[in-house]
């Protein structure tokens, strides 16, 4: 997995009831774009994130 600042971490839900989370990567800790990512969640939360196999980074802003 590869990600910039600027893109967005999409995780996906494995039940119809929990809806999909984004958040804005706002920082990138590990060697040549890899995890773990600070990001933004839409309540302003941020943190540190190490994204499972249910993630998927879409680039650009």
């Amino acid at each position: 997995m590869h990600a910039e600042i600027g893109d967005r971490l999409f995780v996906e839900s494995a039940v119809a009831e929990v809806h999909r989370r984004e958040a804005e990567i706002v920082g990138v800790r590990g060697p040549d774009g890899g995890p773990p990512y600070v990001v933004r969640w839409p309540d302003g939360h941020e943190g540190l994130v190490f994204p499972g196999p249910d993630a998927h980074i879409v680039t650009g802003g």
